[in-house]
C-alpha cells in the first residue's frame, strides 16, 4: 500500500490528550482533507503519519508496514511533508531550498534526475523566474509556493500538506489543489489540512472531520460536510447549499448581521 494510516492512535501532551482513539488511512490516487476547529488535532495527526510524532498508543503505518521499520532515509523517500511554518534563517536561493528536497535520492540513480525534477517542481508552483532570489526576499505567499516546490521534488508517494493554501491568494490557492488533485490522479496518496470548507468539497475525496481530538466523522464531501455536523462541530450555525453546475456542496457561516440589513 502506497500510502499511510493510524491505527487507533492516542497521543497527549503535558497531560492534555490531542488526539484519542482516531483511525484514519490516506489511500493512493485519493486526496484526503483534513478539517475541523482550531485544535481539533489537525497537525498533530499530520505530524504523526509524519513520523515527527509518536503516538501514546495504537500504530502508525507507512507504506503498509509501522512507522519505526522504515530508517530515516527510507522514509523520506515514501513521504514528504509540507508544514505550516517554512522558516529558513540562512541566505538560502530558492532553487537551492527545492534541491535539498533530492537529499534522500543522494547515491542513488535517482540522483541523475535532480536538476529535471527540481526544474518541473518549480515550473508546477509558478516559482521558476523566482529561482535565483533569496528565499528570505519572498513574500509569505512566495516563500509557501516555493516550499511547496521543495515538496514535490522530494518525489514521495505519500504527500502531507498542513495548510498549504493559508498564506495563498485565490488563484494560487486553485492551482495547488489543482496540483493535488493531479498527483492523487497519477497515483500518489495525498492529505492535506485546510480551515477552506469550500476547498475541501471542490477538491476532496474524502474529508475527515476531527473534533475535540477525536474523528468526528469521514466520507465525501456530500456526506460528510452537512449543516448539523458543521453546526455542531464548529459551534456556529452553518448553512450548505448545493452548487448549481458541480453538484458539490457550499459551506457558508450563517451571519446573522445579513438579516437585519
Amino acid at each position: 500500500m502506497n500510502g499511510a494510516e493510524l491505527d487507533r492512535v492516542s497521543y497527549t501532551v503535558e497531560g492534555k490528550t490531542l488526539l484519542r482513539e482516531v483511525s484514519l488511512q490516506v489511500l493512493s490516487g485519493e486526496v484526503l482533507v483534513v478539517v475541523g476547529p482550531n485544535g481539533a488535532g489537525k497537525s498533530t495527526t499530520l505530524g504523526l503519519l509524519a513520523g515527527d510524532l509518536r503516538p501514546d498508543s495504537g500504530r502508525v503505518l507507512v507504506a503498509g508496514a509501522e512507522l519505526g521499520s522504515w530508517s530515516g532515509i527510507e522514509l523520506a523517500r515514501l513521504r514528504a511533508v509540507l508544514l505550516q511554518q517554512n522558516t529558513v534563517t540562512f541566505p538560502f536561493t530558492v532553487a537551492e531550498v527545492v534541491r535539498m528536497g533530492r537529499t534522500p535520492w543522494k547515491g542513488t540513480e535517482a540522483e541523475d534526475f535532480d536538476d529535471t525534477e527540481i526544474a518541473a517542481a518549480l515550473k508546477a508552483t509558478g516559482m521558476t523566474e523566482f529561482a535565483e532570489r533569496r528565499f528570505t526576499t519572498l513574500s509569505g505567499g512566495e516563500q509557501a509556493r516555493a516550499a511547496l516546490s521543495r515538496v514535490l521534488a522530494q518525489r514521495a508517494g505519500i504527500l502531507l500538506l498542513d495548510e498549504p493554501t493559508a498564506a495563498l491568494d485565490l488563484r494560487h490557492s486553485e492551482e495547488i489543489l489543482t496540483l493535488g488533485r493531479a498527483r492523487a490522479e497519477a497515483g500518489d496518496a495525498v492529505l492535506v489540512v485546510l480551515h477552506d470548507l469550500g476547498l475541501a468539497a471542490a477538491y476532496a475525496d474524502r474529508v475527515a472531520v476531527l473534533s475535540e481530538g477525536r474523528l468526528a466523522a469521514e466520507g465525501t464531501p456530500a456526506q460528510v460536510l452537512t449543516e448539523s455536523l458543521l453546526s455542531e462541530v464548529y459551534r456556529h450555525p452553518v448553512e450548505v447549499l448545493t452548487h448549481p453546475r458541480t453538484g458539490k456542496p457550499i459551506v457558508l457561516p450563517h451571519r446573522a448581521a445579513e438579516e437585519r440589513r
